[in-house]
């Protein structure tokens, strides 16, 4: 008996031991909860230009961002979506989440990590308040322990109204406010007390994540953080469903109360970025912190004055024309070789709640229009893409059907309805044309496009698969920054750049304890590539029939520049850059509401020219530095082939070595004509009425639109004089477009609908079709019935519609008695009454 009470004994002593050692490693050092009222003075932070002059002081005498409130005079809304979101049971529970601790057990049972532990309110203050900064970042069964039991001993010291005051005026809601009346000053522009339903959920979901829910940065996905708010108070009985309702429609509009600041939209994303960088514990112990950015004040106010003497001059014009209705521009300059920002302008202003002017533009996702064409005809540039493209590929600017993933019809059209006919690739892009564009981009594949755009920086595109060929004129989201960013490529020499906005940080000593480090450069593109993207877009006589000679594009240095416009003037965009800058200009209104009459030149382009002028004046102009293994080579301006003596037309084009082209010109034909009679001189024709001239011997796809030019055909001087030579084919490389036999209309797929207002003799279409020279008769068949012959150009029967599903072809007959047969063409036609 004596051996067993001396074990008993020694079992009591051990477990007492383990007992003492265990709260000794897991309380002994805890601080008292009643330190949690010692306030923390907020330390002073400067913002500043690069070159110290002060941007933003976030602390200020008079506009401090903390600002104590009683519970009572916060909103009872504020406080019960703070309790559906972060803590339900928090009036009944004991401070702590049993459940929650018990989770961290077992997740640390199997071996991982606590991630998550249901920390209540009381837990988050005890954690924020009391706990060291290195302990907080510990993801830990021991840490959360800690923290339960403080929260325990908290809940056991503060009544629960005390706690809840403590929390929404000590927690931190993003852009360095802390407390609910600092964060309804900095979103809102009003005290707690004026918040509506809408604006109180939004606020209080932002603590869980200030930074990825900043609404000035990210509206998005604040306010889809908010719908989750409203949606957790609805559970909870706090809305009914028809207030859930209404303030789920009830539009947000941001506006920051005025306080001292300059680039406000730049420091917001500063202060997002100090989010990420820095602890509030850290900013606290640093006892202040001066961050040194990369933005240029006077480069800054340069752009705020011109982009806002832009926006008077649209909505008030000279000439007393109607407003264009364009109340939002944003503009971003960096430096193209190290990303650094040295201008932002994310709106004109941004106190103005009617344009809602505190929603950064600059970051939002927009339709860039043509702004995209650089990236897609840089991609058919890559040396490895196949066919290989140069700058002198012929592309064809006339009316080309293509088909959409669903099968139907797309049909691109210019910008100015018109069309160029046979067009080199650097005319192309550098005029802006549309159809070459969707060529290109059908010769390049979408994904192949929209991965390009990702590794150039633009990861707002999303899944390929929901593009189809209109992706071409800019039919995915892109941000400002991000499409600018996107041009510093061409500008580098083929390296992507990331934006950056913050040079270093010090603290109160002046000790630096953060310094930028430039990423290693990834090349993107062959720097020959971006070297002859940046001579197309420089090139001001390649983009002259597209904008004219000398247009607000030239700045009288060298630069290169694209514009892009949307469908129904919702977005307008200007990109260009010089060796040594990059600036990207966006016009429209952050509502989506259309402007009027406005187009990436008259709209953003003004501004672009004029802080272009602004900031670059005095500096030295500078060439775009020629990478080695590109050679220029003579070709005829019309094919882009190699000039016979028959080109009246040559120009010299850069070719990436080893793609130069080494067939000659088809195109121009020198021929006799009858002087008398038009036609082609035959051996009875008198010397004196022979004339030597040039005849274009274009493929069958060119043919109509050289006629409406009153353009000297080849072909038509054949048939004219009843000659069977063979027009020669003109370009190898794109056969497949350009066959000699085709239909022209319907284009595939199309859906006609009988009108029961019109004649049913009325609704008849236009079957046309397009052969070559040596094409004596063109037969149209329909439904396998034959409509009708023809023996001479156009070639165009009128059918009336009959309600079903159809095929229409074409069948030649050549003069030596060949018959070809065009591809079959599928349309519909459907009656009146039909979905």
């Amino acid at each position: 008996m004596k051996n067993v009470a001396r074990i008993l004994a020694g079992l009591a002593a051990l477990l007492l031991l383990l007992g003492w050692g265990g709260y000794a490693w897991l309380f002994a050092d805890l601080p008292s909860p009643q330190a949690i009222g010692d306030s923390l003075p907020l330390p002073r932070m400067r913002i500043t230009d690069r070159n110290g002059r002060l941007l933003y002081d976030v602390v200020d005498s008079e506009y401090g961002r903390h600002v104590n409130l009683p519970l009572n005079a916060i909103p009872l809304t504020l406080q019960q979506a703070t309790i559906a979101t972060e803590d339900k049971n928090f009036y009944t529970n004991p401070g702590v989440d049993v459940q929650g601790i018990l989770r961290a057990f077992w997740i640390n049972l199997r071996g991982g990590e606590v991630l998550a532990g249901g920390s209540t309110i009381t837990q988050q203050v005890a954690r924020n308040l009391l706990l060291t900064a290195d302990e907080r970042a510990e993801r830990t069964v021991r840490r959360k322990l800690r923290e339960s039991w403080l929260a325990w001993r908290v809940a056991r010291s503060f009544a629960k109204d005390e706690i809840l005051a403590l929390y929404l005026n000590q927690m931190y809601y993003g852009a360095m406010a802390y407390g609910v009346e600092a964060a309804a000053n900095t979103y809102f522009g009003k005290g707690v007390a004026d918040l509506t339903l809408a604006e109180s959920a939004l606020i209080a979901g932002l603590t869980q994540a200030p930074a990825v829910y900043n609404p000035f940065t990210d509206p998005e996905a604040a306010q889809a953080r908010q719908q989750v708010v409203l949606a957790l108070m609805l559970a909870e009985g706090y809305v009914t469903e028809e207030a859930h309702m209404l303030t789920l429609r009830e539009p947000l509009r941001y506006a920051a109360t005025p306080y001292p600041v300059n680039a406000p939209h730049f420091v917001m994303m500063v202060q997002a970025e100090l989010d990420q960088l820095f602890s509030r514990q850290q900013v606290y112990e640093s006892g202040g912190l001066t961050v040194r950015t990369t933005l240029d004040l006077d480069w800054q106010r340069h752009a705020e004055a011109i982009t806002a003497e832009q926006l008077a001059r649209l909505n008030a014009p000279a000439d007393g024309a109607p407003s264009h209705n364009a109340h939002n521009a944003a503009l971003v300059a960096l430096h193209p070789g190290t990303g650094q920002i040295w201008a932002l302008v994310g709106s004109p202003d941004y106190f103005d709640s009617g344009s809602s002017g505190a929603i950064n533009m600059a970051l939002q996702p927009r339709q860039p229009g043509s702004a995209l064409k650089p990236l897609i005809y840089a991609a058919a540039l890559t040396p490895a893409s196949s066919p290989a493209w140069t700058a002198a590929t012929m592309l064809p600017d006339v009316r080309t059907v293509f088909l959409t993933h669903e099968g139907a019809s797309y049909v691109p059209v210019n910008f100015s309805r018109d069309e160029r006919g046979p067009v080199r690739l650097r005319q192309a892009l550098a005029s802006s044309l549309n159809i070459p564009a969707v060529l290109a981009l059908d010769a390049v594949g979408v994904a192949r496009a929209v991965s390009f755009a990702g590794e150039l920086g633009i990861r707002t595109l999303g899944d390929p698969d929901t593009y189809d060929l209109s992706f071409a004129l800019g039919g995915g989201p892109v941000r400002l920054l991000d499409l600018t960013a996107a041009y510093a490529a061409f500008a580098n020499g083929g390296y992507r750049v990331t934006p950056n906005l913050i040079l270093d940080v010090t603290d109160v000593r002046g000790e630096v304890v953060y310094t930028a480090v430039s990423p290693d450069l990834l090349r993107v593109m062959d720097a020959r590539v971006a070297w002859l993207i940046s001579d197309i877009l420089s090139d001001d006589e390649a983009r002259a029939p597209g904008f004219g000679r000398n247009s607000l594009l030239n700045i009288d240095r060298v630069a290169a520049v694209k514009t892009g416009t949307t469908n129904d003037f919702h977005d307008n965009w200007t990109v260009g850059y010089t060796p040594d800058l990059v600036v990207g200009v966006w016009v429209g209104n952050a509502s989506n509401e259309p402007m009027r009459a406005v187009t990436g030149l008259s709209g953003a382009g003004p501004i672009w020219h004029y802080f272009m002028r602004a900031v670059l004046a005095g500096q030295p102009d500078a060439v775009f530095a020629q990478p080695p293994g590109l050679a220029q080579v003579e070709v005829c301006a019309l094919s882009g082939l190699l000039p016979t003596a028959d080109c009246p037309y040559r120009v010299r084009e850069w070719f990436l070595e080893g793609t130069a082209p080494q067939e000659m010109d088809t195109f121009y034909r020198q021929v006799v004509v009858d002087s008398t009679t038009g036609l082609l001189a035959t051996g009875s024709t008198p010397p004196a009425n022979r004339t030597v001239t040039l005849a274009l011997d274009l493929p069958p796809l060119f043919q109509p639109w050289a006629r409406a030019q009153g353009l000297t055909l080849l072909d038509d001087l054949l048939r004219a004089s009843g000659e069977e030579e063979t027009a020669v084919a003109a370009s190898a490389a794109i056969t497949p477009t350009l066959s000699a036999l085709r239909v022209l209309s319907p284009d595939p797929n199309t859906i006609y609908r009988l009108s029961p207002t019109l004649p049913t003799a009325a609704q008849q279409v236009p079957l046309t079709a397009v052969a070559t020279a040596d094409v004596v008769e063109v037969a149209f068949w329909l439904d396998d019935i034959h409509l009708g012959t023809l023996t001479a150009p156009p070639y165009e029967l009128w059918w009336p519609l009959t309600p079903g599903a159809h095929w229409v072809w074409v069948e030649g007959v050549w003069g030596d008695g060949r018959v070809v047969r065009s591809e079959p063409v599928p349309f519909v036609v459907r009656d009146a009454v039909e979905p």
